[in-house]
């Protein structure tokens, strides 16, 4: 009897579901389930490090991405694009570069530094003038002997 009820406990136990399934969590926001179809899905890779990756999707999405070993040492060059429709309706486009100078993406969306020489606020140029007023007051009073004394012995 108790090998009867072990066996059956055994085979509840294999027919019992090993992992539990989730769906993704929603990320931006919304709760929508909407899948979307991938239109495109193009990978190749070769036996010497050389790759290319093309991808889009029905909503807009496209992704580039090529690279290959030709960095020094060995290091992996790749160059690519990926675009997309933000969620305001701003188009958004991306390509960059990545070497052995780092990743160097280019965007309009992208903030760019001011160009030098920009405008200097006058309360700077004030702030500058003040300063070196003050540099040349200490130097003209505490200005260094040009000789060294006797070392102080206790």
């Amino acid at each position: 009897m108790k090998f009867v009820i072990l066996a059956v406990l055994a085979v509840a136990a294999m027919g019992a579901p090993q992992y539990d399934y989730e769906p993704p969590r929603s990320y931006g926001g919304s709760s929508s389930s909407e899948e979307i179809l991938i239109l495109r899905d193009d990978r190749d890779r070769d036996d010497y490090g050389r790759y290319s990756l093309n991808v889009e999707t029905a909503n807009g999405i496209v992704l580039q991405d090529a690279g290959s070993p030709d960095g020094p040492e060995g290091a992996v060059v790749a160059s690519g694009s990926f675009s997309y429709t933000a969620p305001d309706g701003t188009p958004v486009r991306l390509q960059y570069v990545a070497d052995e100078n780092g990743f160097q993406p280019q965007s309009d969306l992208l903030p760019v530094a001011p160009e030098f020489p920009h405008p200097i606020p006058q309360f700077v140029l004030d702030q500058i003038a003040k300063a070196a007023e003050e540099d040349s007051r200490e130097r003209k009073v505490s200005a260094p002997s040009g000789s060294y004394g006797a070392p102080n012995r206790k």
